[in-house]
């Protein structure tokens, strides 16, 4: 167990170690914005280089974050509480680290990097069960991303996304996964939609060690499979000239191994705002499970704070 906490810690310290010791972020007037922000992009720069939070500056850094491959920096904290679980209605947090940092590869070309390190703690959802807490496996995402949108408009990136299997026992898929990743976006009028496709599929099969907390019978050497599964993720939002965002997303997941979809969707609003000169967002959000496996969460909440670091 240390050493998967160790290969987690020295994961993200190489991803945090490169993107910051990079020359040159991908953070230029030619990259992926909308019309709106292309038109005014002397006049953004300067209200966020100075920390103002009105005006088009501040709707500007909102329409930026509700890209998902902006080339902007920016470290969101998402908090998750789900209800529901199991035969005790258990309560489920997890809090999700997502470092985003973009690269410039040439005059063409940017590559972003998303990863997610989740920390989770967990309530029995058996009778008589452990509350268990601890980290996830990483999931690491690498967009490669054309800085000029498409003729029509579209913002488009494609690349891999990687399962880092650091997890502890009862949150691991004990091995690690490699599949593409794709996304494609619109951003109009103050309008954002598009969707973020990936698969993964393990490409070792899991270890031989047991599982030692009987709260969880199914994760042992014979309940583990292969991970084969997909995550669909369309969205659509609306960024006001003052900065609140509105979202609609699902975060749809598909296990092929055991035919069994994951459905929620969130409704959330979002404001960006400024504290002293650092930008910052704060989101707030409602989760519907329309489906989930036996035993899976009804509905939850989610909390949001972004760090922006634009350039």
């Amino acid at each position: 167990m240390i050493t998967r906490y160790k290969t987690g810690l020295i994961w993200l310290t190489l991803i945090f170690a490169v993107s910051f010791g990079m020359p040159s972020f991908a953070e230029t007037s030619g990259d992926q914005d909308t019309e709106t922000s292309e038109q005014d992009s002397e006049t953004s720069e300067n209200a966020s280089s100075d920390g103002a939070a009105t005006g088009g500056g501040a709707s500007d850094l909102a329409t930026k974050l509700a890209n998902p491959i902006s080339s902007m920096i920016s470290a969101p904290f998402q908090f998750n509480y789900d209800t529901g679980l199991g035969e005790t209605d258990a309560d489920r947090w997890i809090l999700n680290i997502q470092p985003v940092f973009p690269f410039e590869l040439n005059e063409d070309w940017n590559l972003i990097s998303r990863t997610i390190l989740p920390v989770i703690d967990l309530e029995s959802p058996t009778v008589g069960g452990k509350n268990v807490s601890g980290v996830g496996d990483i999931v690491q995402s690498f967009f490669f991303s054309p800085k000029a949108p498409t003729k029509n408009g579209w913002i488009w990136g494609v690349g891999p996304v990687i399962s880092i299997p650091i997890g502890k026992d009862e949150f691991t898929a004990d091995q690690w996964g490699l599949g593409p990743t794709f996304v494609a976006l619109k951003q109009q009028s103050g309008w954002t939609y598009g969707a973020l496709l990936n698969h993964v599929w393990g490409i070792n099969p899991p270890s031989d060690r047991e599982s030692t907390n009987s709260t969880f019978p199914d994760v042992t050497p014979t309940g583990r499979q292969r991970t084969d599964s997909t995550f669909l993720q369309p969205f659509i939002a609306y960024i006001t000239p003052n900065a609140w965002t509105f979202n609609l997303v699902s975060e749809t997941t598909y296990d092929w191994n055991t035919k069994q979809w994951t459905v929620p969707v969130i409704a959330a609003v979002a404001k960006l705002t400024h504290i002293g000169k650092q930008p910052v967002s704060f989101q707030v959000g409602y989760r519907y499970y329309f489906n989930a496996p036996p035993g899976g969460p009804d509905w939850g909440l989610r909390f949001t704070a972004t760090f922006l670091f634009p350039k």
